[in-house]
């Protein structure tokens, strides 16, 4: 059993994932230097990050690294301009998601990397204020804030490239019940009851992690990656850093089928890259999060995962995984889960600043002992200009946790959410945004008639920087 970690050692971790952003946007010749991002559909954090000015100083030799400098046009990647590599291995820093989980090479990247010293380090950070109101008599209202803040930091050391990583959400400010969320369950609020109709906050610290990658050629590499906490090799990337989904501040309800595993305390990841093909494996804490929401968790290292992802284009990226998951809730720790979920992600340029992202994917989840649970995704996002994003989520999920406590009986519902945001550029790295989202339902049955006739819906301000 590992011991807990201090709370002062966590405070330090805090503080140093601020560091990171705050760094990367103050550094002197750091974004001031970089290219204009005015035409960029999603605030500058959507480009690939350029290679380093020569005029910066230390910067980071990628040769050195053993991945290279890649050029895209000869290696089928994108555009022909050298583009920074990603620190697991030989191929575009634009492919990395959450996690070690691969996206379409064509998505914008998530932050601006600039030299520090011998270190390449980005920040990113996306706040959202939000009020919800879920109508019916199972709904509610609230207002909060949800989000995440960013920080990397990666260099060359010895043969092969050192890579550290931080994610800090404001989402424990919530209060334990989290928001109303219609037809989602899953944790708990206080230790004792299900949340049920309800999105339960994420922890404070979503992502504490390293990895550390070694060349084998010009086309291959071998990595590991470990988190307290951090995201085993499962599912396509979480919801929150999906292109199709991220500009929603609505949780899908199949989050407990695709990525509730994206903040796990205690992870260890190896994979082999070869070209556009990975292999990984995991080994994991099966246990959710508890309901402190700020503490760092530890325990047995007791689940496995393992994936494969394929990059057949640049605007594809597909996966297929399995996790086998010990007593992953605590109100039931009886039971297990067996996962198997396949996705294919796609994202492509539209026009001069546009951008088209789609995510189609499925899950079967078999509880053990119990019922088999499928779940299905579908969700796009559509942004024409640098200004406006169009969004929406289709999904329809196989719930036993609807009547409250336990695994009752077996209802298939479905959530359909349309949405769009309006942003205005206050300077090159940074955005506010003004959002709102509409909600429909599909619960048949009797189950049908303990909701009634409800509407839910989102109103939002988004603060978007890096």
């Amino acid at each position: 059993m590992m011991r807990p970690l201090p709370r002062g050692r966590g405070a330090t971790a805090s503080a140093t994932a601020l560091t990171f952003a705050a760094l990367t946007f103050a550094a002197p010749g750091g974004l001031a230097q970089a290219q204009d991002m005015a035409a960029d559909p999603h605030a500058g954090h959507h480009s690939p990050a350029p290679a380093a000015p020569a005029a910066q100083a230390d910067p980071v030799d990628h040769a050195a690294m053993g991945h290279g400098s890649m050029d895209h046009a000869a290696m089928g990647h994108g555009p022909e301009h050298g583009a920074m590599t990603s620190a697991l291995g030989p191929y575009p820093m634009s492919r990395d998601a959450s996690g070690t989980a691969w996206q379409p090479d064509l998505s914008p990247h998530m932050g601006q990397m600039i030299p520090l010293g011998g270190w390449q380090a980005m920040g990113h950070v996306l706040l959202n204020g939000v009020y919800v109101d879920q109508g019916g008599p199972r709904g509610g209202d609230k207002a909060f804030v949800a989000g995440m803040i960013m920080g990397m930091a990666q260099r060359p050391v010895g043969p092969g490239v050192l890579s550290l990583r931080a994610m800090l959400s404001p989402d424990p400010f919530m209060g334990k019940s989290g928001y109303p969320l219609l037809l989602a369950a899953g944790e708990t609020a206080d230790g004792v009851n299900l949340l049920v109709d309800r999105q339960h906050p994420h922890e404070a610290f979503m992502e504490l992690s390293a990895s550390y990658s070694l060349p084998l050629s010009s086309r291959s590499s071998l990595f590991i990656y470990g988190g307290l906490p951090g995201e085993p090799a499962y599912g396509p990337p979480s919801f929150m850093h999906r292109f199709s989904g991220l500009d929603s501040p609505e949780a899908p309800i199949s989050h407990h089928w695709m990525d509730s595993t994206h903040i796990t305390f205690g992870v260890l990841t190896a994979g082999l890259v070869r070209d556009d093909w990975k292999l990984e494996a995991s080994a994991f804490r099966g246990r959710e999060p508890d309901a402190q929401r700020w503490d760092i968790e530890t325990g047995p290292l007791d689940s496995w995962s393992a994936r494969v992802s394929y990059n057949p284009a640049p605007s594809w990226a597909l996966q297929a995984s399995y996790a086998d998951i010990h007593s992953p809730e605590a109100l039931d720790p009886h039971h297990d889960e067996r996962r198997l979920s396949l996705s294919a992600a796609y994202a492509r340029p539209v026009g001069d600043d546009g951008l088209l992202a789609v995510t189609v994917a499925a899950v079967r989840k078999d509880v053990v002992p119990g019922d088999v649970l499928w779940a299905g995704l579908t969700e796009a996002a559509y942004s024409p200009d640098d200004r406006w994003t169009f969004f929406g989520r289709a999904e329809q999920v196989d719930q036993n946790e609807l009547a409250g406590h336990g695994h009752g009986e077996t209802t298939r519902v479905a959530r359909l959410s349309l949405g769009a945001i309006h942003d205005w550029r206050i300077s090159p790295r940074v955005k506010i945004g003004l959002g709102a989202l509409v909600s429909a339902f599909d619960i048949p049955g009797a189950l049908g008639d303990d909701y009634g006739d409800p509407r839910g819906g989102m109103a939002f301000v988004r603060l978007k920087i890096g």
